[in-house]
């Protein structure tokens, strides 16, 4: 078994989770306004990933690109994976490759702890990967535990590139945001992000 194979549903039967499902979870993260480049870079690259439409083009043409400003935004004080294996915990089926991972550690050659946000791509639905995120937030719990370097929330987002759901796992309680928000609002996905790494989310 590896992330990819859970659904919603098995990863709270899983892991014991409680989940608990809140609109607008995130609407007290303060927007970060996207830099010029940022904003020129997706309104080049919007219309091409959704155009040839598969979850690959967008998470390298939107998704890696939102990241990236937000590293540079934060100056560098944190560190960002891509595509990296991520195997905790075998038996319990925690391992297998996340597409996006950001630790605050500002170490990038090598990934360290404490784990702060994975991010998910999906083509189309977000809630298809839901399952997915979450058993990788459940490995980060482990992996910042067993680096005795716990912090109080894990967060996590399934994303189109165009749309974005947030999660936060605190414990055992999973909340899951209600609300999607649009690539179109940047200033509020960055600013979300933000939040999560300040751990203020």
């Amino acid at each position: 078994m590896a992330y990819s194979n859970f659904t919603l549903q098995t990863v709270r039967e899983a892991f014991a989770l409680e989940e608990i499902d809140t609109a607008n979870l995130f609407a007290g993260s303060e927007p970060m306004a996207p830099s010029e480049l940022l904003t020129a870079v997706l309104a080049r690259n919007i219309p091409l990933a959704t155009a040839i439409g598969t979850e690959k083009a967008k998470s390298e043409m939107i998704v890696a690109d939102v990241l990236v400003e937000l590293r540079e935004q934060l100056e560098h004080r944190i560190s960002l994976f891509s595509g990296i294996d991520f195997n905790v915990d075998d038996e319990s089926g925690l391992m297998g490759v996340c597409d996006f991972i950001i630790s605050l550690s500002p170490v990038q050659f090598g990934l360290e702890a404490p784990i702060i946000v994975l991010v998910e791509a999906k083509n189309n639905n977000l809630e298809v990967g839901l399952g997915q995120c979450v058993a990788e937030m459940v490995a980060a719990q482990r992996f910042n535990a067993e680096a005795e370097n716990n912090i109080p929330c894990i967060y996590g987002a399934t994303t189109s590139g165009t749309e974005w759901r947030f999660l936060k796992l605190e414990g055992q309680k999973l909340h899951i945001d209600m609300s999607v928000y649009q690539i179109e609002g940047c200033d509020r996905v960055l600013g979300i992000l933000a939040s999560m790494v300040a751990q203020k989310a």
